[in-house]
């Protein structure tokens, strides 16, 4: 049964990064437009978003809940030490779903709409900023799980592991990865006239996280990041990288005829290379701290929890994802039925 509470972890960690990072990337393919196309993207945004948006964190609450019932101790090590970031992913999710609904259902339409605007397209930027830099902040081998907290201060407990080159670069990656998702998506949402806006932000995009992608690495090597280096050992996850590389060309091709279907699932197909890859690396230990390695399979909770967890997965899951499916088919998010 850990083997399945683990599969429903690791398909909520999917689900998020696909469908919020696409949700986040909305609000970071407005803030690098044009004046006039952060008007056009603003209204198709909110046509393709709006009826689905709230949808999208229901995994990351499946993620966190998951963690905590099934792996305490691992949950433990994150909200202690990852606090600050995590804090702060929580307040840009709340600024942007604040944002996002004032700025279509306030009644008076005045200089404040430039406030919520404004709101959205920050705070879209920053929160995967930070939820990349936790996600950096396991691996970088700055984390110290620390016996007695008074042998070190603060800032070597709580903030350097987190704020620092590795992290960063991890973070502006994600966000990267959150407008290509984005873009991708637009570009089966709008209309001929402002199709080529869409395919000129996704060739834009793939290049960015090609380029943010192919840094992280060279910083992992030139500062001999344990993560980094071991990736490149790795010799199953070279794999995926390089099938994740091979599908760029038939992604370009796709972006560049403005193929919706086909161009979403290669977008799709890779962001779960990509993830796989870097779960691949350490598995089972995805914690990488200066002083130790945590794995999450020693870290699970006695067996019958894990088994009344994985049967409430199981039924939730027959009840939750029918539904989710559902949803999106009712507002024409899943094009490949048409």
């Amino acid at each position: 049964m850990l083997y399945v509470v683990l599969f429903f972890l690791l398909v909520s960690l999917l689900l998020y990064v696909i469908l919020a990072g696409a949700d986040f990337g909305a609000g970071i393919v407005e803030l690098f437009s044009s004046e006039q196309n952060q008007k056009i993207t603003k209204k198709t945004v909110y046509s393709v978003m709006g009826p689905v948006w709230e949808a999208n964190h229901i995994w990351i609450i499946i993620l966190v809940v998951v963690l905590w019932v099934g792996f305490p101790e691992f949950y433990n090590v994150l909200v202690v030490y990852l606090h600050i970031p995590l804090t702060l992913v929580l307040l840009g999710i709340t600024m942007r779903g604040v944002a996002f609904v004032f700025r279509h259902y306030d009644a008076y339409k005045d200089k404040s709409q430039i406030v919520y605007d404004w709101m959205f397209r920050i705070s879209s930027f920053v929160t995967p900023i930070f939820l990349g830099m936790t996600a950096g902040a396991m691996i970088s081998g700055e984390l110290i799980i620390a016996e007695n907290y008074t042998d070190y201060s603060f800032a070597e407990l709580f903030v350097n592991p987190w704020l620092n080159g590795f992290s960063i670069l991890v973070g502006l990656f994600f966000a990267a990865l959150c407008a290509f998702l984005t873009s991708i998506l637009l570009i089966g949402e709008t209309n001929e006239t402002n199709r080529p806006i869409y395919v000129k932000k996704s060739r834009i995009a793939n290049i960015t996280v090609i380029v943010l992608g192919f840094i992280v690495l060279s910083y992992g090597m030139i500062f001999e990041i344990k993560f980094v280096t071991d990736f490149l050992k790795n010799p199953y996850t070279i794999g995926l990288v390089a099938l994740s590389g091979v599908l760029i060309f038939p992604l370009m091709k796709s972006i560049k005829d403005a193929r919706q279907i086909v161009s979403r699932a290669l977008a799709g197909i890779q962001v779960i290379l990509i993830i796989l890859a870097a779960l691949n690396t350490h598995y089972p230990n995805l914690i990488i701290a200066s002083n130790t390695e945590m794995s999450i399979i020693e870290t699970a909770a006695t067996d019958s929890t894990i088994n009344v967890l994985g049967i409430s997965l199981i039924i939730g899951g027959l009840v939750i994802l029918p539904g989710v499916f559902h949803l999106f088919k009712s507002f024409k998010m899943i094009k490949i039925l048409e």
